[in-house]
């Protein structure tokens, strides 16, 4: 996935570079680079994330779970 987004940034680079003033450059990037391949990759980084929290969510429970004192 991360091959496809370095490769949408290349295009993106060098379609800012085209346009005739800096300020369109810069607007290119950000509207037709930045914003949206932040918003690709942060919606596929979600079942990561899902799954590290969960496993954050049950490390803690056994941490807990062990660390209580039987009780007699």
């Amino acid at each position: 996935m991360y091959m496809i987004a370095i490769a949408w940034l290349y295009v993106v680079l060098m379609m800012s570079i085209t346009e005739t003033s800096i300020t369109a450059g810069i607007m290119t990037c950000i509207v037709y680079g930045i914003v949206p391949l932040s918003v690709v990759l942060y919606i596929v980084d979600a079942p990561r994330r899902r799954k590290n929290r969960q496993r954050k969510a049950l490390d803690q429970h056994m941490s807990t779970k062990d660390s209580k004192p039987p009780s007699a």
